[in-house]
């Protein structure tokens, strides 16, 4: 999955599958998480957000199901 690097204290890089609602999180510290059935919709809110951590924190994390890679 291609990732778009982003401006982000903990996240390095940001990749999306619209095709199977995937969302893909690359950390600062090398981690790479992704989150499934994740709408297309939190997504672009995600890449809009002012903070990426804290959008990732309050809409994504606990909400949608992960896989660590």
């Amino acid at each position: 999955m291609n990732r778009i690097p982003v401006s982000s204290i903990n996240i390095s890089s940001i990749g999306y599958d619209s095709n199977t609602q995937t969302l893909e999180i690359e950390f600062t510290n090398g981690n790479i998480y992704q989150y499934f059935d994740v709408p297309s919709a939190i997504y672009e809110e995600l890449m809009q957000a002012e903070s990426k951590g804290r959008f990732l924190n309050a809409q994504i994390k606990g909400v949608y199901r992960y896989a660590r890679l």
